[in-house]
């Protein structure tokens, strides 16, 4: 899951990174942060102790809350390949959990359907999909969905996604919620609405 990984140098072990970020995509960050310190005159295994320290930046796979076992993550992914290193990244950390993932297609080439034939591989490693399709998207998202069989859904509205992942979602998932927004504070309304389920 890349919480952990070796630094090699000159074909060489030359530092062990432990942090509390995952992902591939972090982990190729942490490296660039290496070797631009190395060029500084800071050892690899010294700017691996200063990388344990490193909490990471807000909505990168940023655990916004948990009510009842179900984690919801904020990720600012918005485009098909940092959608699938964020996925992947949370499924080798907890391999046997169900991920969720609800993704809001907000950027400019998002809206304008330039990574369409990329979301339905990129999407295909979570176990349920709800896509957001929001007013003035100049596509139909119930292409990818149907793509995906029946574990992909669309939801035009905000009451509507949030009343049906409340109704859905169980101990254990893990939702990522991905845009390039603020998505309409869903996350704040998703764990207000899980706080009100009846257990």
């Amino acid at each position: 899951d890349a919480s952990a990984f070796e630094v090699l140098h000159h074909g060489r072990k030359a530092a062990i990174v432990r942090w509390p970020l995952i992902g591939l995509h972090n982990a190729e960050n942490g490296l660039a942060a290496i070797a631009s310190a190395q060029g500084l005159g800071v050892e690899p295994a010294q700017a691996a102790v200063a990388l344990a320290g490193f909490q990471g930046v807000r909505r990168r796979l940023e655990l916004c809350g948990e009510v009842r076992g179900i984690r919801v993550y904020d990720d600012f992914a918005h485009h098909p390949t940092a959608v699938a290193t964020t996925i992947d990244g949370l499924r080798r950390r907890d391999g046997g959990r169900r991920i969720v993932a609800v993704l809001e297609p907000r950027s400019n080439t998002m809206r304008l359907g330039h990574h369409r034939a990329g979301l339905t591989t990129a999407l295909a490693g979570a176990d349920r999909v709800w896509l957001y399709q929001p007013t003035g998207l100049g596509w139909n998202l119930g292409e990818i969905a149907g793509s995906l069989g029946g574990k992909a859904a669309v939801a035009d509205d905000l009451p509507t996604l949030v009343a049906a992942l409340a109704a859905e979602l169980k101990a254990g998932d893990e939702v990522l919620i991905m845009s390039n927004g603020g998505f309409g504070g869903l996350h704040d309304k998703l764990l207000r609405a899980l706080r009100a389920v009846p257990e």
